[in-house]
């Protein structure tokens, strides 16, 4: 493996909006003989990146900005007069930082089974690098966008596509949904002494937090329950005023059982000409969350639904062992291809912290198993 590059790469700062950076370096690394590199502008400033050996009829695929804050890598210091870039420990073990898993370990697995594969003679598979999937997946979007324009860069209309994200190196037979909300609560600002002459946001906000936490989702026979996060949660005012404004970010994972269930909810609880058009949810105990009328909290809420993905399945190949996902990832929004395999090393339970890892055995498994899918699909 050339851990050299793996190095390089993970020496770049590419959180989301930084990208374009890791872009141009690997547009240049990856060049050569036989190789076709090309560079498409997503829009906003970064760039999606394609190497094709052919016309690709497999496509290997996974992004290349990572979340905040950038952590460098521990354990693939430069030793003398070695030109691997990396010290016994890190050739023995596991590399730290951030995106040793998410994703540039998927990423640097992918391009050693396309040098295999190379290696092997073969032709018609490509390496796709998107910008954005930590905000939005912009960069699948964009290139979605530009394949169902025409513009197909080559790739075969029967096409697969293997995305990349950190899977214990399973194939995932299905992944959850994603559903985006931004919710203002707007109070009445006073001195905290006096509360009854104000309205507190937070205390709307916190209303609002117990009902959500009353809703009972139903379970999926595949992707189990539905969770949810807030965050960018915001609110101004000093320890002595009565917050008249709040705002923050509710992060639904849906499944197939849940998934329009949630923007009914959150469309439900912003007033009562919405909750009319799609109906009360539940409590507990079967009871409406909301009486007749509508709440005082309900009033000082405003909901904007910044969309998502709906649950997804993927294709598994024989041989391979499966299992569901609860993240998201590009491929929803890859919508041009007619196959999607959804597999890569490392675990998501490292992927986000300050302690993230990979181990490079896991990254040599991962090259195996993409090297066998190629050759799985190559047959077909």
């Amino acid at each position: 493996m050339d851990l050299e590059l793996f190095h390089r790469v993970l020496n770049v700062d590419s959180t989301s909006g930084k990208e374009g950076l890791l872009a141009d370096l690997l547009a240049a690394e990856l060049s050569g003989p036989g190789r076709k590199v090309e560079v498409f502008e997503v829009g906003d400033g970064t760039r999606n990146v394609l190497v094709s050996w052919g016309s690709p009829k497999v496509v290997f695929c996974t992004h290349l900005d990572t979340v905040p804050p950038y952590l460098p890598p521990l354990g693939m210091d430069q030793a003398d007069g070695d030109n691997s870039g990396c010290t016994t420990e890190a050739l023995s073990g596991s590399v730290k930082g951030r995106g040793t898993c998410d994703a540039k370990g998927q990423l640097f697995a992918m391009y050693e089974a396309c040098k295999a594969l190379e290696a092997k003679g073969y032709g018609g598979f490509g390496l796709l690098l998107l910008a954005g999937e930590e905000t939005g997946s912009f960069g699948a979007k964009a290139f979605n966008a530009m394949m169902e324009g025409g513009d197909r860069a080559g790739i075969d209309e029967d096409a697969w596509i293997v995305v990349g994200e950190p899977t214990d190196n399973l194939m995932a037979s299905a992944a959850k949904g994603t559903k985006s909300f931004e919710v203002t609560f707007s109070g009445a600002a006073c001195h905290s002494g006096y509360p009854h002459h104000g309205q507190s946001a937070v205390m709307y906000f916190n209303d609002f937090v117990n009902a959500l936490r009353s809703i009972v989702f139903p379970a999926d026979p595949l992707l189990g329950e539905t969770s949810w996060n807030i965050g960018k949660l915001s609110s101004d005012n000093p320890q002595n005023i009565l917050s008249d404004r709040l705002t923050c970010r509710v992060y639904f994972r849906t499944t197939f059982e849940s998934d329009q269930m949630v923007c009914n909810i959150m469309r439900n609880m912003a007033g009562e000409d919405a909750k009319l058009r799609f109906g009360r949810p539940k409590a507990q105990d079967g009871s409406d969350i909301v009486g007749k009328d509508v709440a005082p909290w309900q009033k000082a809420m405003s909901v904007t639904a910044y969309g998502g993905d709906s649950p997804s399945c993927f294709d598994v190949l024989p041989g391979f062992d499966a299992a569901p996902v609860a993240f998201g990832s590009d491929a929803p929004q890859l919508k041009c291809f007619a196959h999607k395999i959804l597999c890569g090393p490392g675990s998501i339970l490292v992927a986000h912290r300050d302690e993230e890892y990979i181990l490079l055995s896991d990254i040599e498994q991962a090259v195996r198993n993409y090297v066998r899918i190629f050759e799985i699909i190559e047959k077909r």
